[in-house]
């Protein structure tokens, strides 16, 4: 008899589902089960800095300026702009539709602390003055900038030198930790089944609305960004907005089904140069980079799910804080790596370096796959777009190709 094999996605439904039924069962005889999930979050969180680190370190070495040069920045402004956008886009989302109502929770101990920081004070405290201090305190703003400015030292010096085996001994690192973080996921349906366990076991069915509204809220704002993305990219690039629509839906189709952006970078540069009219020169470039540089739908729910996170609490945030949640969830994007269950470690970088409490984490872990199939959408789609907008600076699209009807 053949032996079935469940995707990781299949067992975490699966967790999620029976950590659920086992708390509305039982009550509040299963409050500590919660143990379990709380080991489960100890062990994601203890990789996640250097994990970080090494990711951002090796994407930023790797890019050579010789060979791209003004391209290189335009690029990364692209990037670094719609990736903003999006994470502000979240932000409002989560004011204006209040996704976290309706569910009140006792805060923990750890919860965002109400600044009345200026906005000079708040720019200085993105800049490390001791990056040790800024790794054990889990800063990961700080973490993430002194990565760009390492990773770009390492990149002029492997050109000078033309040659590097640091950025062999970083590859060589940054593939064990994320070994480490594999196999931790391998936990993640008991740990998720059991933090869902304690929450439904405390709180009852009530928690499930609020997830609910959280998809819905982010689907639609997730399109809604998108189709403004496409229209303002075809007019840039003198193109019809229906047919560019069009001729993208291969690539969303994908990226929705197999929501991994990994998966769907093939038929994205594929539909880039022959149907979007991007030569092969710039697809080549913009589409690798994006996929790991370029996390539009992640940066778009991190924002979303902190607000939503901070409304289920009661947790007050203010407008400092509301710059530091864009700021956080659009620098954390720059070390998105291609891990099982990559939303819900996002959230164990984010979650704990806002205060936040972090068995908050729970709830959105078990919506995870739903909200990953808007994220993978954003993150492919953008990509795609970027590509065009650069192509037509570059004189490098084909609108032979681009005004061709479908």
């Amino acid at each position: 008899m053949k032996k079935i094999k469940l995707s990781m996605t299949v067992q975490i439904m699966i967790g999620m589902v029976g950590g659920m039924l086992l708390g509305i069962c039982f009550g509040e005889k299963v409050r500590d089960i919660k143990l379990i999930g709380d080991i489960f979050l100890r062990l994601i969180q203890m990789s996640v800095v250097v994990m970080i680190m090494g990711a951002v370190i090796e994407s930023v070495a790797n890019l050579d300026p010789k060979e791209l040069g003004r391209f290189d920045i335009k690029m990364l402004f692209w990037f670094l702009l719609t990736t903003v956008i999006a994470s502000a886009i979240g932000v409002v989302l989560g004011q204006f539709f209040l996704p976290g109502k309706g569910l009140s929770l006792p805060a923990s101990d750890q919860i965002i602390q109400a600044t009345d920081k200026g906005i000079y004070s708040i720019i200085l405290d993105f800049l490390p003055s001791n990056i040790i201090e800024s790794m054990a305190n889990s800063n990961m703003i700080q973490v993430i900038i002194f990565s760009v400015l390492f990773g770009a030292s390492l990149g002029a010096y492997r050109i000078k030198k033309e040659s590097s085996q640091l950025i062999g001994v970083i590859k060589e690192f940054n593939e064990v930790i994320l070994g480490i973080v594999r196999r931790v996921m391998n936990l993640a349906p008991l740990g998720i089944g059991a933090l869902l366990a304690y929450t439904a076991g405390t709180t009852g069915t009530k928690v499930i609305m609020p997830l609910i509204k959280f998809l819905l809220i982010f689907g639609c704002g997730s399109f809604v960004y998108l189709g403004c993305m496409i229209v303002f990219v075809s007019f840039y690039c003198k193109s019809n907005p229906i047919n560019v629509g069009k001729k993208m839906a291969n690539m969303t189709m994908v990226a929705l089904t197999t929501t991994s952006s990994a998966v769907t970078l093939p038929t994205k540069m594929e539909d880039s140069e022959k149907k979007l009219g991007v030569s092969k020169k710039i697809s080549g470039i913009v589409n690798p980079l994006g996929m790991t540089l370029n996390s539009n739908g992640l940066s778009m729910f991190l924002a979303l799910a902190c607000i939503t996170i901070s409304q289920i609490y009661g947790i007050p945030i203010s407008m400092p804080q509301l710059v530091r949640i864009i700021a956080l969830s659009t620098l954390s994007c720059l070390g998105t790596v291609a891990v099982p269950g990559g939303g819900l470690v996002a959230l164990a970088i984010v979650i704990p370096a806002l205060g936040l409490p972090l068995e908050s984490i729970a709830f959105l872990s078990s919506i995870d796959w739903f909200s990953g199939m808007f994220r993978t959408i954003l993150n492919v789609d953008i990509d795609a777009l970027v590509a065009m907008i650069i192509a037509k600076d570059e004189k490098e699209l084909d609108y032979e190709i681009l005004n061709r009807s479908q």
